[in-house]
Parts: C-alpha cells; structure tokens; sequence
C-alpha cells in the first residue's frame, strides 16, 4: 500500500498553466495567506518526509518555468534523483539528470544519451524535499474549501534562513510531511518548487544506483567561490 498525492487536471493544461504570468499575483496572495497563518503560530518540530516518488516543477516568480521532470527521493538514505524535459518534455529553458547524495556531500550530472556525467562536490545540502532541522513553524492554512470534502487540503507552514546567503524560504507541506511547495528567496533568482503526483514509495531503485560509465570517477575541483547545490543548478 502507498499514498498518492494526485494533482488534477490533465499534464497538458498543467503545463499551460505553468507558462501563465498570473502565477505571480498567486504566489504573492499565497504568501500573504501565510503571513495571516503566522499569527496564530503554535510550536512544532519539524518532520522529515518519507520515501516519494513523483513530479516536480521550477519556476521563477514570472510564471516561466526552469524545469519540469519526475523525481525519486529516499528518504533514509537522503538520495534524490531528478530528470527534467525526459519524462515530461515541455518548453523550458534547463535540461537536467541529477542524481544527488546528500548525506555524502557529492552529486552527479549526467548525461545519459552521450553516456557521460560529472561527478561534484556538494556545499550546501538544503533542497525542496524535506524540512530542514532548523526550520521554524508558521503556522497552517487551508486551501480549497474546507467545508466540502475532498475539497480541501490543510498545510503546514515552515520558513528558515537559506545558509550563505541573505536568502529565505517557505515551505508548504502536508499533515503527513510531503512537501508540495517551497519557495527560495534570493537576491539573484527566487524560485518556485512544486511537487505533483506523490507517491510514498521508491518505484525504481536503480535511479538511485551510479550509472556503470560514472563510477570509478573522481570529483571535479570546485572553482573559488562556487557553491554547488540542488537549488544552484536551476539558476
């Protein structure tokens, strides 16, 4: 048995939707939302969210999209691979195969069709997929209408500082801990991740597996000054 966190309507009118510009005046009434919820903030701890498997969006505060692609998260063995325009092939300007270790501090870019990747070091593990330890709780809001079942869903509201920058975020995730929204801050790029379509199991294993022509490899220097993360790899 697994749960199943399912976005309607069809990934067609999905994808429409991600290329509007009123995704911005959305995300700002969201946030405001948040904001209300925060004043009637009671203590929590974070929690950590359990295996997934499932489809995950990027998009800036315009309403453009970065990347869109399915996604596999471990969540024990902190691994997470995500490949975008392979599974959902759309308009968008970032074609990505990443398979990220967090708990050992290195990733891998890897191109699968030249059978070829780049193995790094990581420097900051935050990503959209779990609450961070430090996280701090907001507060709950309600989207849908919560009076009509099946029409609504109650978040969680979790905010923190994003390390080595001046940078924030705001998490929005679900009663059981599945994130489904988080937005980043920054003062270059704020981004947008949604995640559709959950499933509370790892489907593929092998997706977390090295690939045969990346193992043996040794990581690439880091250039001063370059912070290689999850969240880095979309701006």
């Amino acid at each position: 048995m697994h749960t199943r966190l399912s976005f309607e309507p069809s990934q067609t009118l999905f994808c429409d939707s991600l290329r509007t510009r009123k995704m911005s005046a959305a995300v700002a009434l969201f946030v405001l939302i948040c904001f209300t919820a925060a004043t009637h903030a009671v203590h929590h701890q974070p929690c950590h969210s359990p295996n997934m498997t499932g489809i995950m969006s990027v998009m800036n505060l315009k309403g453009e999209t970065k990347a869109l692609g399915a996604f596999t998260y471990d969540s024990m063995g902190k691994k997470l691979r995500f490949r975008s325009n392979e599974t959902f092939p759309t308009n968008t300007s970032l074609s990505l195969d990443l398979l990220m270790f967090f708990e050992e501090g290195i990733f891998y870019e890897i191109d699968s069709k030249n059978q070829s990747c780049e193995k790094k070091a990581l420097q900051c593990t935050m990503h959209p997929l779990d609450i961070p330890d430090d996280g701090k709780f907001k507060g709950m809001v309600q989207t849908g209408n919560p009076s009509i079942e099946g029409e609504g869903i109650k978040l969680n509201v979790w905010t923190g500082p994003m390390p080595d920058t001046k940078g924030y975020y705001y998490m929005f995730s679900t009663m059981g801990c599945l994130p489904v929204t988080t937005m980043y801050f920054r003062d270059s790029t704020p981004l947008i991740f949604s995640q559709m379509n959950i499933e509370n199991e790892i489907k593929d294993p092998d997706l977390l597996v090295v690939p045969s022509f990346c193992q043996g490899q040794s990581v690439e220097e880091t250039p001063e000054g370059t912070v290689n993360s999850f969240l880095n790899e979309f701006i």
